[in-house]
């Protein structure tokens, strides 16, 4: 899938995230967020983590809190796994 504008990650000081082309969110707490992108996983590990924005119109989401880790996971996965599929991991 080609890159555009939308295919953004933006950390400022460690404390705001904006993300484009999110696809879907998995789950989030205070201390992990997991999501998806057009180009793969995501997953936001930190402290008092929020979600402070998100449009499904454009694929965008703004996180604020003290971020402490960004982990790329499989770029094949824009979107979370069936419950077979977990079984299986």
């Amino acid at each position: 899938m080609p890159q555009d504008a939308s295919d953004t990650l933006i950390l400022n000081s460690r404390r705001t995230l904006s993300i484009g082309g999110v696809t879907d969110l998995d789950r989030f707490d205070e201390k992990e967020i997991r999501l998806f992108t057009r180009l793969g996983e995501l997953t936001i590990r930190g402290q008092d983590l929020h979600i402070q924005a998100v449009s499904v119109e454009t694929g965008c989401m703004d996180v604020e809190g003290d971020i402490w880790c960004l982990q790329y996971g499989d770029r094949d996965r824009t979107g979370p796994l069936s419950l077979l599929g977990r079984l299986f991991r």
